[in-house]
């Protein structure tokens, strides 16, 4: 056994296989702005609920929860770019993505499996870490036969079925 430290428990939880999203929004400023997340999950069926977890340390996140809505882009196997460009420090996200919006305006990524429309609802403090948990509003997916963007062990990888 293992006491556990960081670097122990990354590699622990990278045998794990997570899928990858986008968190899109507009700021106060209307600009789109987003983050990669690879710790997104389903909550409830009723009423429709997400969560997520954001970094403490994210300069992205507190700029997105401000405006209290956003958009989750599923990404596919094709967009590792597209998750590289948002979990980058600073600068233009999207200067070199593509996007279309949404029925509230925010930015679903062109290539996107799908994506959910979601109103924040609570925000929960977890070690270095937030949980948010979204309510789904709208959402859409697309009926390509591309495969989810996957994570595992410390990089992408192909969902093989």
């Amino acid at each position: 056994m293992v006491k556990t430290d960081t670097d122990a428990f990354r590699r622990t939880l990278g045998r794990f296989t997570t899928g990858v999203v986008a968190v899109t929004g507009l700021t106060e400023l209307n600009e789109p702005t987003g983050l990669a997340v690879n710790s997104f999950t389903s909550v409830s069926l009723q009423p429709p609920l997400v969560s997520f977890c954001a970094a403490r340390t994210s300069v992205t996140w507190p700029r997105l929860r401000g405006t209290g809505r956003i958009c989750i882009n599923i990404l596919s196997e094709h967009q590792q770019d597209v998750s590289r460009h948002l979990s980058a420090r600073g600068g233009d996200k999207f200067r070199h993505l593509s996007w279309s919006p949404s029925p509230s305006a925010l930015p679903v990524l062109d290539g996107a499996l799908a994506w959910l429309e979601c109103s924040l609802t609570a925000e929960h403090a977890a070690g270095d870490h937030d949980i948010v948990v979204a309510h789904v509003d709208h959402l859409a997916s697309d009926l390509t036969t591309a495969g989810p963007l996957v994570y595992y062990r410390g990089s992408y990888s192909e969902l093989r079925t």
